[in-house]
């Protein structure tokens, strides 16, 4: 296509010297306004302002400058009948469209006043771009600098075809879809629209497979996080993330955060296997894997303080791992990791903006989104419901249960003594099953439940989950309560002898 008037108006000057560079080489006539013109004239090139080129003057500060008809007309004239027209008002058409949005995403992260945010809803912009992409057919519409180096390419080879002007035009309504969310979330203070419309995401990688190798899959990750989570890790060393390591280090992270000292979760098939808190990461190391030294073969291993080398020894000596994650590394750590370059090594900030602020999953038919189960408990917000009241000791041990249980899959069934997990049971069917599995890893690993705390994700239904947990010797339980049966469990638990206390919460985890 022949480019020979252009109308250039951004707000992110990425990119744009040697844009302008090659468009003035060929002779383009430049239309712009406010910022950009000035930027381009300093630069050293030649543009025409858009009050110029309308013969009219910018309005009410500059709210109204490109919204005048000599442009869009320029931009919509159909070049097989509207040409006639174009002409009889001396209007010219324009071939090219380099516009970028007002920063509307950063001046709201950047928690400015309301009557700010608002100027920086574009209004002109949006238009001009749409018109493009609607006129695709005979006009180009670069509506991200990231498609500045293809254009160029194309621009010098003389193939800028239809299926590229096809394609910039289908990114403004991606551009314009995440944009008009985002503006709609923020003025409905929904926080659920406003999180599916405020992120652009980079653009997306492509991993080995899916969860299966039949399954195609991609991670899209958010452009504007200012720390390092999981999609945009620091990766020390160790081969590419598949899908399924993906999932499991987001498990593992999710929940070695939840603690405050330093603490080590292993995760296999997104459940913790093993989780731990001591004085250092190579003591928390060293009992998380106590709980399940089976299940940990092959997993991966995440920690909320620095990993030394004493702590990365101890994993090399007793298991095969998948992913190491953690804020920091010693570089003797790093150094004998390395021996084994296959394992991948992440480093992550503990600290988030605003982390999952929503959960999104599929179903037929639609997409289900609800809040992140971000809810804690403390000391002074359970119930105790029976006459044997917990120590607080036992009571430290219920919480941290309670931490863990929070990230099995349901039903789940969590028991802990002294800060480590003794026995995990997840996933089942019967909560009696999982509490019967949960009794079964502790016997298998030499673990000791007598006297140790049980944390169940949601009410106990029956009194038989009680029973069975009486007959290893667990003390004590917290759970959700809420049950029809509430009565017939909490007399289960005094005939026992057990200390139980309820926390209102329920943390089913599908």
């Amino acid at each position: 296509m022949k480019i020979n008037r252009a109308i250039v108006s951004v707000s992110n000057k990425d990119g744009l010297k040697d844009l302008i560079a090659a468009l003035a080489e060929e002779n383009v006539e430049i239309i712009s306004s406010g910022g950009t013109h000035k930027h381009i004239t300093e630069l050293g090139f030649q543009a025409i302002d858009i009050s110029e080129f309308t013969d009219h003057p910018e309005m009410m500060n500059g709210r109204v400058k490109t919204l005048h008809p000599k442009v869009h007309a320029g931009i919509l004239a159909n070049r097989d009948e509207h040409m006639h027209e174009l002409e009889s008002m001396s209007y010219l058409p324009i071939d090219l469209i380099v516009v970028n949005l007002y920063p509307f995403a950063e001046t709201l992260k950047s928690g400015k006043e309301f009557s700010e945010v608002i100027e920086n809803i574009d209004i002109g912009g949006p238009t001009m771009i749409r018109a493009a992409a609607k006129n695709f057919k005979d006009v180009l519409v670069l509506s991200d600098p990231s498609q500045y180096e293809e254009f160029l390419s194309r621009k010098m080879e003389k193939t800028i075809d239809i299926d590229f002007r096809k394609r910039c035009a289908a990114r403004v309504f991606e551009l314009m879809s995440q944009y008009d969310n985002l503006i709609a979330g923020y003025l409905s203070e929904n926080e659920k629209t406003n999180f599916i419309g405020t992120e652009h995401f980079k653009s997306p990688q492509q991993l080995r497979y899916g969860e299966n190798p039949h399954q195609d899959a991609e991670l899209f990750q958010y452009s504007y996080l200012s720390t390092k989570q999981v999609a945009n890790a620091d990766i020390i060393q160790g081969k590419a993330l598949s899908f399924n390591n993906m999932v499991d280090a987001d498990a593992a992270w999710q929940c070695v955060k939840s603690f405050q000292a330093p603490a080590c979760v292993i995760v296999k098939h997104a459940n913790p296997c093993g989780v731990a808190c001591s004085d250092n990461s190579a003591e928390a190391y060293a009992k998380a894997f106590q709980t399940d030294p089976t299940s940990a073969f092959g997993g991966v291993i995440s920690f909320n303080a620095n990993v030394d080398h004493e702590c990365v020894k101890k994993i090399i000596d007793n298991q095969f791992v998948e992913i190491i994650l953690a804020p920091d590394f010693s570089d003797e750590a790093l150094s004998l990791i390395s021996t084994k370059p296959n394992v991948r090594v992440l480093k992550l900030d503990l600290e988030e903006e605003k982390p999952y602020p929503i959960d999104l999953k599929m179903i037929s038919g639609g997409i289900l989104i609800q809040d992140a189960d971000q809810k804690m408990i403390s000391k002074d917000e359970v119930e105790i419901v029976t006459k044997l009241k917990p120590s607080n000791e036992e009571l430290d041990d219920l919480l941290f249960a309670w931490k863990v249980a929070k990230y099995v899959k349901s039903n789940a069934i969590v028991f802990a003594k002294d800060f480590q997990t003794i026995g995990v049971g997840a996933g089942q069917m019967s909560r009696v099953i999982s509490t019967e599995i949960a009794a079964m890893k502790a016997k298998e690993c030499n673990l000791e439940a007598n006297g140790a705390a049980m944390a169940s994700d949601a009410f106990f239904p029956f009194r038989d989950g009680i029973d069975q947990a009486a007959s290893v010797g667990i003390k004590t339980i917290i759970q959700p309560g809420g049950s029809m049966r509430d009565n017939e469990v909490i007399e289960a638990a005094n005939e026992h002898g057990m200390a139980m206390v309820f926390t209102g919460v329920r943390h089913f985890r599908h």
